[in-house]
């Protein structure tokens, strides 16, 4: 769950999160745990192989998820990442390319400006965004597609869905992002992104704040 500093703290401000994730889904915590929740993911993931398949196989497949998970945590950290919660079980045989980030800024988005401006700046950014109230924070639900970069090891194109957040009652301008993003079957903006993009919509209704 995302912490604020002592300084920054009011009596009526919450001092963390909580989210539900989608079924088959897992959480890595960023800032302290993470390579013991790396190992439990890949332990369970291991364990639920077939017997028959052979030594040598198993130990590349644990090669290959342990390298996917410590990927997957290095970019959600270099995003100043809390949380990042990923999809652990395969469906038809497959694991889905996605992820879920939770982000603090502690200087978030136009420091010393009101949340409602800041909000009224977002919404005038782009055809991708649209005021969200959630449970309590009037914030901003940004869609759009972000395209390949080989250079940043951005492989493919992807959907993402940004849900910017400001901290009630924050004493200064304090702002929580969750980002989804997925590749889905390789388009974007497939049926099969749509149905992500809608799970996920599903998930940030269960997003609350937390006080204690």
């Amino acid at each position: 769950m995302p912490e604020v500093s002592d300084d920054v703290r009011t009596s009526t401000m919450p001092i963390g999160y909580r989210l539900v994730p989608p079924p088959g889904w897992d959480m890595i915590p960023l800032r302290d745990g993470a390579a013991e929740a790396v190992k439990r993911i890949v332990d369970r993931g291991v364990s639920q192989l077939s017997e028959e398949i052979p030594k040598d196989d198993v130990i590349k497949a644990r090669l290959e998820l342990m390298k996917r998970l410590n990927k997957a945590v290095q970019q959600a950290r270099k995003a100043d990442g809390l949380t990042l919660y990923l999809p652990v079980e395969r469906i038809h045989g497959t694991l889905i390319a996605a992820s879920i980030v939770v982000s603090e800024a502690l200087t978030g988005p136009g420091t010393g400006t009101g949340s409602g401006q800041v909000v009224a700046h977002l919404l005038a950014d782009g055809a991708g965004s649209e005021p969200v109230s959630v449970d309590g924070a009037d914030g901003v639900r940004v869609d759009k597609t972000v395209a390949a970069d080989p250079d940043r090891e951005v492989e493919h194109s992807s959907r993402r869905i940004d849900y910017v957040l400001p901290v009630p009652e924050s004493s200064v301008a304090q702002w929580v992002t969750v980002c989804f993003s997925t590749i889905a079957d390789g388009n974007p903006h497939s049926e099969f992104a749509e149905v992500l993009v809608e799970l996920f919509d599903a998930v940030m209704t269960t997003f609350r704040w937390s006080y204690s």
